[in-house]
């Protein structure tokens, strides 16, 4: 279904009374797994002059709290301990059965996100690429936006990837330049990505440690403080790349050392973990064996969708993303009928 239907006929479902009986009748047919994916919270979900990733923000503060208080009413909301014991002992999933996750660890999760979740009395899961926290400094990806909408430059000339533009007057026709900017960089591998980016930062001056608090990660206290407070805390490898994009023995090091980092910082044992950017070329066969010869139970996807749990998808879990766009009843209708009112997430970061 076309997107700009979508939100039409939530709301319509939603003024109808629909959604209760959709919801019934779903829960006695099916016992799969809802995997709700957000990145970021924050007051408005368009901030004056933000000149980060906008697409980012998955739900203001307002929005976050009224979805929380949905799922706690209406669904089970699960651990992904809890989901794993079950898979590996042959039982089936509750009713309705729904797992949070956020990707990327922004310290918005812990300031505006985590208080929420701990009112309603739901555990989420957090996955963080452990070489950005405590290091104050933006994610590459994010930079890059940020570079594209507040450069003085005229012209952005990247001729690896056959782009010569005029930089736009308008910071929302920045935003769509920056946008494409992320979907053609995808094409390169991690070093080449990453070689890039530095790159640009040198020839406009603009360098990261510079960088405004807009979008820091968490640190390590931060992430302390969640997990003793019933948080699940997972891995996004350490420096956000695309693991199918890296040299193996690389690649293995990323997914390893991730774990190892967090298990030490943390305690206790890190089961899960969400490939970064997570769509189809994000990982493959070889990223799937090194997650589980590395130790993890489980591992998500950004590809949109439901799971039906079991040994064959546990390490490539689709998720529901959850979009800036979506009122309350948009997100009531996505979580009753996925099939019908999942939006088909960005795969561009993850």
């Amino acid at each position: 279904m076309p997107v700009g239907r979508r939100p039409l006929l939530a709301r319509w479902c939603h003024r109808a009374g629909m959604l209760p009986l959709l919801r019934g009748l779903r829960g006695l047919t099916r016992h799969d797994l809802r995997v709700l994916a957000y990145h970021r919270v924050l007051e408005s979900v368009d901030p004056p002059g933000f000149d980060f990733d906008v697409e980012l923000i998955s739900a203001s503060v307002e929005a976050f709290r009224g979805q929380m208080a949905y799922l706690r009413r209406h669904f089970s909301p699960m651990r992904f301990d809890e989901v794993v014991e079950r898979i590996e002992h042959g039982r089936s999933l509750p009713r309705n059965a729904v797992l949070v996750t956020f990707d990327d660890g922004y310290d918005d999760n812990y300031r505006l996100a985590f208080p929420i979740l701990r009112e309603f009395g739901l555990s989420a899961m957090f996955f963080v690429s452990t070489g950005h926290i405590d290091s104050g400094r933006p994610f590459a990806f994010d930079w890059l936006v940020h570079m594209v909408c507040r450069s003085t430059a005229g012209r952005l000339q990247l001729p690896e990837l056959d782009i010569d533009w005029a930089l736009a007057p308008t910071l929302d026709a920045r935003r769509a330049q920056a946008a494409a900017l992320l979907d053609r960089l995808k094409s390169l591998d991690a070093e080449a990505q990453n070689a890039l980016i530095v790159g640009l930062e040198e020839r406009w001056g603009m360098r990261r440690a510079e960088a405004p608090a807009d979008c820091r990660p968490m640190s390590w206290d931060q992430l302390r403080e969640m997990h003793a407070h019933g948080m699940e805390i997972g891995s996004h490898g350490i420096d956000h790349n695309m693991l199918s994009k890296l040299p193996r023995e690389r690649m293995v090091a990323e997914v390893a050392g991730s774990k190892r980092t967090l298990e030490r910082e943390l305690g206790g044992t890190v089961s899960a973990l969400s490939y970064p950017v997570g769509g189809p070329d994000a990982y493959d066969g070889d990223t799937i064996a090194a997650v589980r010869e590395a130790g993890y139970r489980m591992a998500c996807s950004y590809i949109g969708g439901v799971a039906a749990v079991g040994e064959s998808s546990r390490f490539a879990l689709p998720r529901l993303s959850v979009e800036r766009q979506m009122d309350q009843a948009w997100f009531e209708a996505m979580l009753t009928a996925p099939e019908v009112f999942a939006y088909s997430p960005r795969l561009r970061n993850g």
